[in-house]
């Protein structure tokens, strides 16, 4: 029996895990200071609702299909945001979701590309600019409270289509799409892709300044945003090649990058479903993991029997109403020793009959060395 993960698939433990938590308590905690519910919704749905009117999309493109026992055509979610199209229904606007859990890419596995990572992601359905303007500065408060540098990168979708609409392009989704793997893909192999549609044209536009663009009047959306995110205290570049690979997008978009990864580690952008203007912001969670360093500060405490478990239960009873995060151990002292070094345990505590008598107990810092009583 194979019992190796799939090629894309992973496992994580120990600190890895405890790492995770801590991003995804930290993640939680910001969106729901910034006013966002939770929202559970579906691994499985229908593969029509997967795909929506997106098809052509590269995400939806890869995504897992698979069938019930009724032979129904199904598929594994590969975002959320396609499911606001059915949760936002009767929501009192504007609606403001929150929603982290895994998400599923049947694509090829290379660099920091997996195929079931975990999204985390908030939404403002019924959104006006200064949302827009707050959905990045959630981005960044984030980002700074985990150590991670980075630039915000901003274009507009509709300022996209007024460019290749004044150079009377016309397959402007298939240029766009072109256009936004110029941070992929060298110079030379974008220009042979857009001499297939003829626009070639077009590369030298993208490549000008940012005052250039001043001319088409929805850089103006640009400049709004701006003005929303200085009141935000969010700084970010303009990108006119920026494109984001999912085609509902009809405003801003946005990418945020390190230097210490090639792939984007937050994304998003404003599009609409049911008639209503929305915008949001997409976490991997799995990335971040990757850049940060943080730790959990929850204390861990080895409570170790020596003959005197009810007093060894007792004591772990009241550290844990204290919050404590606690082990019960029945065992040689030897193997405790081991045991507290191998999950890195902050705090060893040894329950024996003299200390029982005194009512002390030795607490050995794991780290430093030194031992205090706890009475």
């Amino acid at each position: 029996m194979e019992t190796q993960t799939v090629k894309g698939f992973s496992d994580f433990l120990g600190e890895d895990a405890k790492k995770r938590e801590e991003i995804r308590k930290l993640l939680v905690t910001t969106f729901e200071k910034y006013g966002f519910n939770p929202a559970e919704t579906p691994i499985v749905e229908y593969e029509e609702f997967v795909r929506g009117e997106n098809k052509n999309d590269e995400a939806v493109s890869d995504i897992f299909r698979l069938k019930d026992k009724g032979e129904r055509k199904l598929a594994l979610r590969y975002e959320f945001t396609f499911q606001l199209k059915r949760i936002m229904n009767n929501q009192k606007l504007p609606f403001r979701r929150y929603s982290i859990g895994p998400v599923f890419r049947d694509e090829p596995v290379k660099g920091n590309r997996l195929r079931q990572f975990v999204q985390c992601d908030c939404d403002v359905v019924g959104s006006k600019v200064f949302d827009e303007a707050e959905i990045l500065a959630i981005g960044k408060e984030i980002l700074d409270k985990l150590g991670i540098e980075f630039t915000i990168y901003v274009n507009n979708r509709k300022l996209l289509n007024e460019i290749l609409d004044s150079e009377g392009v016309k397959q402007k989704e298939e240029i766009i799409r072109v256009v936004d793997k110029l941070d992929k893909l060298s110079e030379k192999e974008v220009l042979e892709e857009l001499k297939k549609f003829d626009a070639e044209k077009v590369l030298e536009i993208f490549k000008k300044t940012e005052k250039y663009f001043e001319k088409y009047s929805s850089y103006k959306e640009i400049l709004e945003l701006k003005k929303c995110c200085k009141e935000f205290g969010v700084e970010f570049k303009f990108s006119p090649t920026l494109a984001r690979g999912l085609s509902y997008y009809n405003g801003t978009i946005f990418e945020i990058k390190t230097k210490k990864m090639k792939e984007t580690i937050i994304s998003g952008g404003s599009y609409m479903f049911n008639a209503v203007q929305s915008t949001g912001i997409s976490f991997g969670l799995d990335r971040l993991s990757m850049l940060t360093e943080i730790k959990s500060e929850k204390e861990t405490y080895l409570v170790v029997s020596l003959g005197k478990d009810a007093e060894a239960i007792k004591l772990a009873k009241r550290l844990r109403d204290d919050d404590k995060s606690v082990v019960l151990f029945y065992g040689k002292p030897s193997k405790a020793m081991e045991y507290a070094n191998s999950y890195l345990m902050n705090k060893v505590i040894f329950v024996g009959e003299e200390e029982v008598k005194a009512k002390k107990f030795k607490v050995k810092d794991m780290k430093s060395g030194k031992e205090t009583l706890l009475k």
